[in-house]
């Protein structure tokens, strides 16, 4: 199973970019979009339902923070429309498809880097996301959590210009979640457990010009319970394709869906 996870900055410009014909392509079983940048009606043109693929979206109030949708071949057996935290579910930050043998869930967090005032919201998703992380340990199924969190993990997955720096993102108490989530609560990062490499950035922020001067973040991830340890097969960003300041990450799983 491959599962394709990417912030687009707006889902109308990157279909004018040739999205889904690199979608189909790049022969994702499911593709987990954030940012999509629209209310759902706005994606009811053709263009936006590709053969082959079932597409569920879940928008925000106002569509400048963001909303989220997934793309998927196989029909899921159920969608689950936001993890009832208020303020994400108002501003389209999470769905899940629920299919036979494993959940995949689409997530966007709250973005503060060049915007401190952003900084507490962000801090309160973060909260309550690892809580409906602790509630997902208690149910007997696999699950992938792919998305954009906009924060680093691990000092090797940001360029040495940002460490030195205070900034949202790299903030010690932003990395210790996911040291929770990974050490506590025995989380998997699927793209590091594969994949050890160095300046594996996946978003190179236009706030602080990192694209021309390749300082990146691995801020998109995807994030497995403990029980698909086994089952991640390979892990890549694919740095050629470029429908917005972020990379798409590309994992396959050793499961049928």
């Amino acid at each position: 199973m491959r599962v394709v996870s990417i912030n687009v900055n707006g889902l109308k410009r990157a279909a004018e970019n040739g999205f889904f014909d690199w979608m189909k392509e790049i022969s994702a079983d499911v593709v987990c979009v954030q940012d999509i940048q629209g209310k759902v009606y706005d994606f009811d043109d053709e263009i936006f339902h590709p053969e082959g693929y079932q597409a569920y979206f879940i928008d925000a109030e106002n569509p400048e923070d963001g909303g989220v949708c997934i793309y998927t071949r196989h029909f899921p057996k159920a969608i689950m429309y936001g993890f009832a935290y208020e303020p994400a579910d108002r501003e389209g930050r999470f769905i899940q498809a629920d299919f036979e043998n494993v959940s995949v869930a689409c997530m966007l967090a709250p973005c503060a880097l060049g915007d401190e005032s952003k900084q507490q919201a962000k801090d309160d998703f973060q909260e309550a996301f690892k809580v409906h992380l602790e509630k997902t340990l208690r149910k007997r199924r696999q699950f992938i959590f792919a998305g954009s969190f906009h924060s680093t993990h691990l000092v090797m997955d940001a360029s040495k210009k940002y460490h030195e720096m205070d900034v949202s993102g790299f903030k010690s108490h932003e990395r210790a979640w996911f040291d929770a989530v990974f050490d506590d609560l025995g989380y998997i990062d699927a793209f590091r457990y594969v994949n050890v490499e160095k300046n594996q950035y996946t978003w190179w922020p236009e706030w602080a010009k990192g694209w021309r001067k390749n300082s990146g973040w691995r801020t998109d991830y995807q994030i497995t319970s403990q029980m698909m340890k086994n089952l991640i097969e390979d892990g890549f960003v694919d740095f050629d394709t470029r429908f917005s300041d972020h990379a798409p990450v590309v994992m396959d799983y050793d499961i049928i869906m």
